[in-house]
Order: structure tokens, then sequence, then C-alpha cells
């Protein structure tokens, strides 16, 4: 009988992987569902649209995006993370569910790492500490003599990147601020516009609309050294060295994305990242491309874990 059940189990397996192949052959067949962790008009949100609409030429099929917002993305990461892994529910997966969400929260609904198959890194989302333009501080030193010589700042933030980098410069800006939170970024910036709280960091994509209608304003680049998608914009490491961050996206599938499908589906990611109309077009956004195979990804996310836990351990944050 043991042997029977071995045979038996043995001839079960052989029928899914034999219908796995058979799917990855024919993929895609149906519309691909991108769940994007924020809200429309944030900056992974204006990425993933840009991006998978050149990536829907090469599969021959929609991409529909699903925005589902909140907790830093852990909605999202935990919507995907119980899909059934055959290359119709996908993630825009970020530093925020990812990297930072595992040393913010004590409890989450999924594994960071486990449960996903990385397929391709798409994007470096660089960010800025901003105020509104209203606010009587216009460079960083100004800024830190501000919220210094102040009983009570306050800080918002809509992502996971905002809120260790908000905590990090109250640290080494030797300040205090009350953190505001926020579901996602569009609404923290009608708010930091509106005067509900002082500063915050964003990332250039979500920003760059309210900035050149002289509504925000930029006061250094959360980074060691200055780039060209802000030209003229100082970066805030030359003012506190070894202040920088990296945010990063990348497509995702559910743990256990057969092998083939993970194959078509990065190479059409990688080859769209590397056409001069789509790095144009991520470059008009504040966007950075940074197309990477599987391999290369997987080894990143478990190094950025590593990192952005040593991050918001000095911080001083405590997992909630």
């Amino acid at each position: 009988m043991p042997t029977l059940h071995r045979i038996a189990r043995a001839l079960a397996l052989l029928t899914t992987l034999t219908l796995a192949a058979a799917q990855a052959q024919t993929y895609p067949t149906k519309p691909i569902r991108v769940v994007v962790p924020f809200a429309a008009g944030s900056g992974t949100d204006v990425m993933t649209r840009v991006l998978m609409d050149d990536v829907n030429k090469g599969l021959g099929v929609p991409m529909v995006i699903d925005n589902k917002p909140g907790a830093n993305g852990s909605v999202a990461a935990e919507l995907v993370a119980r899909a059934v892994p055959d290359g119709y529910t996908l993630l825009l997966g970020t530093s925020s569910a990812h990297s930072a969400n595992p040393w913010l929260f004590k409890k989450l609904g999924y594994a960071p790492i486990r449960d996903f198959t990385p397929i391709a890194r798409t994007t470096n989302f660089p960010f800025v500490l901003a105020v509104s333009a209203a606010s009587v501080v216009k460079t960083v030193p100004e800024f830190l003599d501000w919220v210094r010589g102040s009983a009570q700042r306050n800080m918002g933030y809509g992502n996971a990147t905002g809120q260790v980098a908000g905590a990090h410069l109250m640290v080494a800006g030797g300040f205090k601020a009350a953190s505001v939170p926020y579901r996602s970024t569009p609404p923290a910036l009608v708010d930091l516009v509106g005067g509900q709280f002082d500063f915050m960091f964003v990332d250039i994509a979500s920003s760059q609309g309210l900035v050149k209608d002289g509504k925000v304003r930029p006061l250094a680049l959360m980074a060691d050294r200055s780039s060209p998608l802000m030209p003229g914009l100082p970066a805030l490491g030359e003012t506190l060295p070894g202040f920088s961050y990296l945010a990063w996206g990348g497509l995702m599938g559910p743990a256990g994305l057969p092998r083939e499908i993970v194959q078509r589906l990065s190479a059409e990611v990688i080859k769209s990242l590397n056409k001069p109309a789509v790095r144009e077009r991520f470059a008009s956004l504040g966007l950075e491309p940074y197309p990477a195979p599987p391999e290369e990804f997987a080894a990143f996310m478990v190094e950025q874990e590593a990192a952005w836990g040593a991050r918001i351990k000095a911080a001083g944050i405590q997992a909630e």
C-alpha cells in the first residue's frame, strides 16, 4: 500500500507539472491584474501604469491596475501572497511593504521574502524633503533652525520611506515633531499644501506637479549627492552626512509561480524598461528605471530587508 501511495503521489505531481508547463507555454490568455499598494496618483501608481502600458504590447493582453492602499502596502501584499500562483495576479512590490514593514509591524499577514516570487526589479523612487510653498523656510539650514526653534512641529507621511526618513531626520537633526500617518501620498500632499502639517519626505514622481504649480517647495534630495532629476536641488547628505535611503519597486507574484511564466514576464518588463521612450518617460516623471532579472532581484530584496532594519533601529522606531 505505501508503494501504491507513493506512485499515486508521483502521478499527481507529474500531472500538476504537466499542467503548469502547458499553461506556461500558452501564457497569457487573459488580462493580468497588477495590484498596486498605493493610491492612484502616487509615484508607485504612476510608474506602474507607464510601464504596464508598454508591457502589455509584448504580452498581448491588458494589464489591469488595481490600487489597494493601506498599512504601508501591507494590504496589497497580503492579497497577492494569498492569490493563486498562475501569473494572473501580480504585485508591484516596494521597499515599504517588503523592506520596512517587517520592522515596523509586530505582525504581518505575509512573509516579505518567502511568500513571493520575484519577477523583475523595475525602479528607484528618489525622495525629497518638502514643505509647503507658503513656508518661511527655503534651505536645509533654515529648516533645521526652524524646527529646532519650535515647541511643536508636525510631519506627515504616506508610506514607510517617509515615516522612516522623517524619524531619522529628527535624530540626525536634533529636533522632535509629531508624526501624522496617511494611507497614501496624494492625500498627504493635499494636507501639506493646506498647512495641516509642516513637512514630509515625498517621492519626486508624486510631488512634481505641485512643485511645478508653485504649491510645494522641495528643500533637498534624500540622498548623498544631487541628481539630474532635480537640477540645482542640494542633497540632504551634504548637510547631514550619510542621509540616504533607497526606495525601490519591483514586479512579483505569489510564491510558487512557474519558472516559465516568471521568465516570460521578466523578459517583457526588462525589454520595456530598456526602451528609450520608456526611460525618457520615467525621467520626465522623476523616476529612475532599474531593470534587473529575478535572481538579482531576489538577492536585492534580502539585502534591503536587512538594510532597512538597521536604519529603522537607528531611527528609534518601535514596531507596532
